[in-house]
C-alpha cells in the first residue's frame, strides 16, 4: 500500500514537472506575464522527451515550432495540437536503459511570440557625422521608437534564439539600435542637404528610413512595423549660429515685424467666444470615438476574409496561410537565407541557389578608406567621420 501511494505521488510530481515529466502525456501551453518575451522554450533547462499523443495549445498571438531530434519542424499555428514524436510512454523509458534511463530522443518546443513589440527607443550613443551643405561638417544626435514583431519565426530562433532558454526583446534591441543609427547616417546623406530644410520632413525620412532597414530586418525574421524619428539635433553651438541668424532675419525687416505684432494685438481685442461652438465640438467629441469603432471594425472585417500576402520571390498576391507559393513553389516557412541575396535556402544547402555564394560566407564590413573605422555591411557612408565609402 505505501508503495502504491509513492508511485502515484511520484507521478504527480512528474506530471506538475511539465513538458520533461517522465510517464504521463504533456500539455503544453505557454503565457508571456511580462510582455517582453520573445521566445520561450519549453523544458526551461535543457531538452525534453515530449512523448507521442501531447497536447500542445497555440493562442492566436503565437507560433510553436517543435525541434525532434536537433531539427526544427514546420511551425504550429493557433488551436490544439497533437504532437507525434518516438517517446511512447513508458515503453520508450524502459528501452532507454542503456542512456541512463533518458530517451536519446530529444523534444524541445520553442513558442515564439508574435505580437507587437513596441516602444523600442533608438538613438544616437556618439554624435554622427553630417556635411551640411551651409555649415559644412558637424555632428549630429538623433532619436526615435520603433516597433518590431516577429514573422518568421524558424529563421528567428535558428539566428538569433539558437539554443537559449528565453529571449527579451530588451536583449537585442542594442543591435537593432546599432543596425537603425548606421542606416540613418546612410539616409540622411542622400535625403538631406542640410539641416534648415529639416522642418517638414521627418515622415518621409522615417518612411524611408523605415523601408531601408526592411532588408536588415528580414535577414533575422523580423518585421519592423513602425519607425518615428523624433528628434534630430546640431551641437549646442550649431544651435546657438541657427538662433543668431534667425534674430538677424528678423532684424532686417523690421517694419514688418511691427505690422504682424499690431495685427495680432487687434486679433485678440476683436476677440469674443460663445457657447455655441464650445457645445458643438463637445458634441462631435462624443461622437467621434463610435465613428471610429464602427470605421476600424468595418475595415478589420474586411481585411479578415481578403488578407493577402506577397511572395517574396515572385512577388505574387497568395492567400495569408499558405506555405508554399502557388504562383512559383516558393517555401515561404524560412530556414535559413543566404547572406549575399537573401535567398531563401534548405538546411542542408552548401551554395545558393540563385547567387551561386557559398552559405557560410559573410558579409564583409566596409572600412572607411579615411579613419580606417569599421561600419556595418552595406554602409554609405562612414558613421564617424562623415565620408562616402
Amino acid at each position: 500500500m505505501v508503495n502504491s501511494l509513492s508511485f502515484f505521488r511520484n507521478l504527480i510530481m512528474e506530471k506538475n514537472m511539465g513538458a520533461n515529466n517522465r510517464v504521463l502525456l504533456e500539455n503544453i501551453e505557454w503565457f508571456d506575464e511580462s510582455g517582453q518575451e520573445m521566445v520561450k522554450r519549453l523544458p526551461g533547462q535543457g531538452s525534453g522527451e515530449i512523448k507521442f499523443g501531447a497536447q500542445l495549445t497555440v493562442r492566436e498571438s503565437q507560433a510553436a515550432i517543435l525541434f525532434y531530434k536537433g531539427k526544427a519542424c514546420d511551425p504550429f499555428g493557433p488551436g490544439r495540437h497533437t504532437l507525434k514524436t518516438g517517446n511512447i510512454p513508458i515503453i520508450t523509458k524502459l528501452l532507454s536503459a542503456p542512456w541512463g534511463m533518458e530517451s536519446p530522443l530529444r523534444t524541445e518546443i520553442y513558442f515564439a511570440n508574435l505580437k507587437a513589440f513596441t516602444n523600442l527607443k533608438w538613438g544616437t550613443r556618439d554624435p554622427v557625422a553630417f556635411k551640411d551643405s551651409d555649415l559644412g561638417l558637424i555632428r549630429i544626435r538623433a532619436h526615435g521608437v520603433f516597433n518590431i514583431k516577429i514573422i518568421q519565426p524558424v529563421l528567428f530562433i535558428n539566428t538569433l534564439v539558437g539554443t537559449m532558454g528565453r529571449l527579451t526583446s530588451a536583449e537585442i534591441s542594442n543591435y537593432l539600435k546599432r543596425v537603425i543609427v548606421s542606416r540613418f547616417n546612410d539616409h540622411l546623406g542622400q535625403e538631406l542637404d542640410t539641416i534648415f530644410n529639416l522642418p517638414g520632413k521627418y515622415d518621409e525620412l522615417s518612411q524611408g528610413l523605415q523601408d531601408r532597414l526592411a532588408e536588415d530586418f528580414s535577414h533575422f525574421g523580423l518585421g519592423l512595423s513602425h519607425l518615428y524619428i523624433t528628434s534630430i539635433t546640431p551641437p549646442p553651438e550649431v544651435q546657438k549660429t541657427i538662433d543668431d541668424q534667425s534674430r538677424l532675419n528678423i532684424i532686417k525687416d523690421m517694419d514688418r515685424l511691427v505690422q504682424l505684432k499690431a495685427a495680432a494685438a487687434m486679433e485678440k481685442a476683436a476677440e469674443n467666444p460663445g457657447t455655441a461652438g464650445a457645445g458643438m465640438g463637445m458634441g462631435l467629441g462624443y461622437m467621434m470615438p463610435a465613428m471610429f469603432a464602427n470605421s476600424l471594425a468595418a475595415k478589420g472585417g474586411t481585411t479578415q476574409s481578403t488578407e493577402q500576402i506577397s511572395c517574396p520571390d515572385c512577388h505574387g498576391q497568395i492567400p495569408d496561410p499558405s506555405r508554399f507559393c502557388p504562383l512559383c513553389g516558393h517555401q515561404l516557412v524560412v530556414l535559413r537565407q543566404c547572406a549575399n541575396c537573401s535567398k531563401n535556402l534548405v538546411p542542408s544547402a552548401r551554395f545558393c541557389c540563385r547567387c551561386g555564394h557559398p552559405t557560410d560566407e559573410k558579409p564583409k564590413a566596409p572600412t572607411c578608406p579615411s579613419c580606417k573605422k569599421e561600419n556595418l555591411p552595406g554602409a554609405l557612408f562612414c558613421n564617424n567621420c562623415g565620408e562616402k565609402l
